[in-house]
């Protein structure tokens, strides 16, 4: 027997063995528990309406911006806009910069949460386009043609 802890050695590498795994396991709970107080989860406007989430708490929506719906404030920077799906809309709220590609009929998500009165104010916008889509400046290139192209650094 140890005369210091009144252990023997291999009893003091099991008891280090499980002081080590129970740190772990603490360890790995407590940061579960931030990431999920900090997940952002999606929805869209027929999930929101089906699931209603707590007001106040950080998710995302996903949809198309309604033609017609967007409205700029006056101060040039907050913007109202209505998403939809196939079966359901919400307003949305925005103050920042949006997006160049932020446009009406366009995809568009968005992080932020429900406010009181039933719309989202969002924090953060992204607008998509579709796989369609070629920046103004590459508009005026064939690619069929550069494709096809003679020129190369290979032989």
């Amino acid at each position: 027997m140890n005369a210091k802890s009144g252990l023997k050695p291999k009893h003091q590498r099991l008891l280090l063995a499980v002081l080590a795994l129970a740190a772990l396991i603490g360890a790995g709970l407590l940061a579960a528990r931030a990431l999920s107080e900090e997940a952002s989860f999606f929805y869209t406007p027929t999930t929101l309406a089906k699931e209603k989430p707590a007001i106040g708490r950080a998710i995302r929506i996903g949809g198309m911006v309604k033609p017609g719906s967007i409205q700029r404030g006056a101060d040039g920077i907050t913007v109202r806009f209505i998403v939809q799906d196939k079966d359901a809309s919400l307003t949305v709220r925005y103050t920042g910069i949006t997006p160049d590609l932020f446009v009406e009929g366009s995809g568009v998500v968005a992080d932020g949460r429900l406010a009181d009165d039933g719309a989202f104010v969002a924090d953060n916008l992204l607008a998509k386009h579709d796989e369609n889509y070629v920046p103004k400046e590459l508009a005026d290139i064939d690619m069929n043609a550069a494709q096809h192209s003679q020129d190369s650094l290979v032989q």
